[in-house]
């Protein structure tokens, strides 16, 4: 009945709109593609193998050492492929798929220096702190999140996470929902954050290659914590 009350250009103008705010906002459930793919026996896929895995287990042993980090929690561990070639004495691995988590226990059911966790933002709420590291990662994930909502649900426990220092692995630029991705300007938006500080980008050297193996426009985005507010 409202929809008839307006005019006649409005009315056909969020017709033309409907389908694509709808699709941003639910066609794609991330937690639902990922427990699937793992749960078919998939991978976290070609950025956590081969030379990407290994460019990406360069930097980040060289910061945990030098930053002398004691401990690292990461929001999407994955099937634990990358976290294999880290070396941090304590690890924290949360996940949005539980036969991921599953996969990681198994794997590394002797070392008792790693615990993993199924994540759901929906339900997750630590206002105790808990859930902290010196460290808080997050890798291949954030344009992967394509809703808004979860999104910044996402972003924020992986902020209150990190005790000192943040590293994000990701593409650093807008785009339009692509169905099962959603590239976004990482950089901008933690620059709204006055409890962070920007320490440098660490550019991928294998973005945009064309030889191919595998390849990745992501890059190191590195933050320092300067405000205990959390």
């Amino acid at each position: 009945m409202i929809g008839r009350l307006l005019p006649r250009g409005i009315r056909a103008w969020v017709r033309r709109q409907a389908p694509g705010l709808a699709r941003s906002k639910s066609e794609f459930d991330a937690s639902q593609y990922w427990e699937s793919r793992y749960a078919g026996g998939g991978t976290s896929g070609e950025g956590s193998y081969g030379r990407l895995a290994e460019f990406k287990a360069a930097v980040l042993n060289d910061f945990v050492a030098e930053r002398k980090c004691a401990s690292a929690i990461e929001f999407g561990c994955g099937d634990g492929n990358q976290l294999s070639l880290l070396i941090v004495p304590k690890y924290i691995g949360l996940d949005v798929s539980r036969s991921a988590i599953q996969r990681c226990i198994e794997r590394f059911r002797n070392d008792a220096s790693k615990c993993f966790f199924v994540f759901d933002a929906d339900c997750f709420r630590d206002p105790l702190g808990l859930f902290h590291a010196d460290l808080a990662l997050s890798l291949d994930v954030i344009y992967h999140v394509v809703d808004d909502d979860a999104f910044r649900a996402y972003m924020s426990a992986l902020c209150a996470a990190a005790d000192e220092h943040l590293v994000i692995y990701s593409t650093d630029y807008e785009s339009k929902d692509l169905g099962h991705q959603r590239h976004r300007a990482v950089s901008s938006w933690m620059a709204a954050r006055s409890d962070f500080e920007f320490v440098r980008a660490i550019d991928n050297p294998y973005a945009g290659t064309a030889d191919g193996q595998e390849q990745s426009d992501a890059k190191f985005l590195i933050y320092r914590r300067v405000s205990s507010n959390r």
